[in-house]
């Protein structure tokens, strides 16, 4: 008997991406963990993970990550929001890579409803095919928020007057993508904070590079746009693998067909902020999310979640922390528009 033929770049490319999409939900299982052991707060979580109610929780090193990087995101989100409301703007919001997040609900659901002028959510067209249908079924409660809405492009896209669901291949030359996807919808003159959670990890640095280049030239002072928008990036991925904690993590990974090209340049939380420095940005900073759980969260509320199940992996989830940061950038079109700009982002708190 012949073994089997291996398969050919069209088939192992399709793996490849299967596997990356499986990530996004490992982050939807893990979240919806992390609320019903009370650790978050998300009531729209479970319409989007399939047979939520069955599905089994994860363990307290899984729950306290995701509360840290959940936490730490919707700081530097709701300061965004803030910011903007001071200068008398609404502002934009692009999440790339998006998968299962809610936080465009979550939003929504609390009192910076009003600053939102525009919700970008984009992802691999069979990703936003099976969200679009979640959101269109009455059932899931997710359309509420949204108002009237349609579906484009054979129902992998959907518009609303606010929120916007755009597929696309994010490895793909921007310049070919993203004129067409956005259209009018997206404007260059109000801020606009771009988020990636785990997702330039799995791109190759030259990709991830012009995908920021893109954004960067799109906000930059035009003779149609004089006076564009502040742009705000955040960035939350693995990095330092080079160490043996990180070789386990990576042949984990590769065990499961997922390959980290975009992690290959930063191998220190030094070299972090460099990915925004080096398109122009006024100002960058990374951190562990170990140092985020340890200086930048509250006693009370670390003394809450510590009550909600015991962890015995502390070690384990110290390396584990220790290889996740979180980075923030800030590019103004002049330095007569930082102003109180440069200073958002997280802030250590009083121990």
């Amino acid at each position: 008997m012949h073994p089997p033929a291996p398969p050919n770049r069209s088939e192992r490319v399709h793996d490849s991406d299967a596997a990356i999409r499986q990530t996004d939900s490992d982050a939807a299982l893990a979240r919806l963990s992390a609320v019903r052991k009370g650790y978050l707060t998300d009531r729209f979580i479970s319409s989007l993970v399939p047979r939520a109610q069955l599905q089994p929780l994860r363990p307290p090193l899984i729950n306290t990550g995701t509360y840290v990087r959940s936490e730490a995101i919707d700081r530097l989100v709701e300061q965004w929001l803030e910011l903007s409301k001071s200068e008398g703007q609404l502002c934009q919001i692009i999440s790339l890579g998006a998968g299962s997040d809610t936080r465009f609900w979550r939003l929504m659901d609390g009192p910076w409803k009003g600053q939102i002028g525009a919700y970008f959510e984009l992802d691999f067209p069979d990703v936003t095919l099976k969200k679009a249908m979640t959101i269109r079924n009455p059932k899931s409660g997710l359309s509420t928020a949204l108002g009237h809405s349609e579906l484009d492009l054979g129902g992998q896209a959907l518009h609303s007057s606010r929120y916007h669901l755009l597929p696309c291949d994010l490895r793909n030359p921007p310049a070919d993508i993203f004129p067409e996807l956005f259209k009018e919808y997206l404007s260059p003159a109000l801020p606009t904070l771009l988020l990636f959670e785990c997702v330039l990890v799995y791109m190759s640095p030259e990709a991830s590079s012009a995908l920021i280049q893109w954004f960067v030239d799109f906000f930059n002072p035009s003779t149609h746009t004089p006076s564009p928008g502040i742009l705000g990036c955040t960035v939350y991925e693995m990095f330092g693998l080079e160490d043996s904690f990180g070789q386990v993590m990576m042949n984990n990974l590769r065990a499961r067909n997922v390959s980290l090209p975009g992690a290959k340049p930063y191998t220190s939380l030094e070299s972090l902020p460099s990915r925004f420095l080096r398109h122009g940005f006024t100002s960058a900073k990374a951190l562990t999310l170990r140092n985020i759980r340890n200086n930048y969260i509250e006693p009370s509320e670390l003394e809450r979640i510590s009550g909600l199940e015991m962890l015995d992996e502390v070690e384990e989830l110290n390396l584990v922390l220790e290889h996740y940061a979180i980075t923030w950038g800030v590019k103004a079109p002049s330095t007569a528009t930082i102003s109180s700009w440069i200073e958002w982002g997280l802030r250590p708190v009083k121990q």
